[in-house]
């Protein structure tokens, strides 16, 4: 590898170190995407879920490596699909409401846009990392200042989308509050707002409620270029407001989702597809950001 590799290599590394708990910072490149299988649904004397009690344990971090919590994306329901059924619509959403202060700790409020309920965090770091971490496990979020928005829907059932919801919040918050200090937590800060004042974290333009004909021929321009620049397809899977690309192994998705991250553009996966988002305003910046990150895998070796 040529030194400017090195360097652009221990850069993203550094990077990532400080966003992963510590128990990951020298072991992420070992980390297996393996599930430890779905803890059941356990429900205590008054027949409601206890979701205090569900959890001792966890997967590990899809940031860190770890399998995300959903195969595919978790998106909100439409407006018109919360309209359709408001009372089915209450009923998740209080559910959800629940399960996230007895896991969780966090207070939370229906969202003023429907399809989302708010969560507050500690601080705007806490809601800056637990975006990107749990897009990375594949359930949709977004952030204003120091509240995450989550998906919900009057489809969503209890054992399924609800649960995935109320889970991807304890493990991420089990992991910020119970495994990374007050130091790493200002570190991490000063990290994003680093990064956000020469670099605006990427989301897909969808999740501000807004999609139109600019943002479809944003990606259809993206996955071409981004097939030509460096030969990933485009995958079949289509979510609104994401580009999939396939990439050689999920080890390459993993390692290129870790680095669009931490250089500020949110990304997933599912399987071997790599996730961008898409945003007409910044295409081009995540094709340019993709092919300098794919470059610096295949000097790493991962590609």
């Amino acid at each position: 590898m040529s030194e400017h590799h090195d360097l652009a290599l221990a850069a993203l590394d550094g990077r990532l170190k400080t966003m992963l708990p510590e128990q990951y910072q020298d072991s992420y490149e070992d980390v297996q995407p393996k599930s430890m299988g779905s803890a059941a649904l356990k429900r205590g004397d008054d027949g409601k879920v206890a979701w205090n009690e569900m959890w001792a344990t966890f997967c590990d971090l899809a940031m860190a490596g770890g399998p995300p919590h959903k195969g595919t994306l978790l998106q909100p329901a439409s407006p018109a699909e919360v309209a359709a059924e408001p009372e089915r619509y209450r009923a998740a959403v209080d559910e959800i409401d629940r399960g996230i202060r007895m896991a969780a700790g966090l207070e939370t409020e229906g969202s003023l846009v429907p399809g989302w309920i708010s969560v507050a965090c500690c601080t705007e770091t806490m809601a800056e990392w637990l975006v990107r971490a749990i897009v990375m496990e594949n359930v949709a979020a977004r952030r204003e200042n120091r509240w995450i928005d989550l998906p919900v829907g009057p489809a969503f059932r209890l054992e399924k989308e609800i649960k995935n919801v109320v889970t991807v919040v304890a493990k991420t918050c089990h992991y910020w509050l119970g495994h990374m200090s007050p130091s790493q937590h200002s570190a991490i800060g000063y990290l994003l707002t680093t990064l956000n004042a020469t670099f605006p974290l990427v989301t897909p333009t969808t999740w501000n409620d807004v999609v139109d004909d600019h943002d479809r021929a944003a990606a259809e321009r993206m996955a071409h270029r981004i097939q030509s620049a460096i030969g990933l397809r485009p995958s079949e899977r289509r979510d609104t407001g994401w580009l999939g690309v396939e990439c050689p192994s999920v080890r390459a998705a993993v390692w290129l989702m870790r680095a669009l991250v931490v250089s500020n553009v949110l990304a997933r996966r599912e399987g071997t597809a790599l996730f961008v988002p898409v945003d007409a305003q910044a295409a081009d910046s995540v094709v340019e950001t993709l092919a300098r990150l794919h470059g610096l895998a295949s000097a790493r070796g991962v590609l």
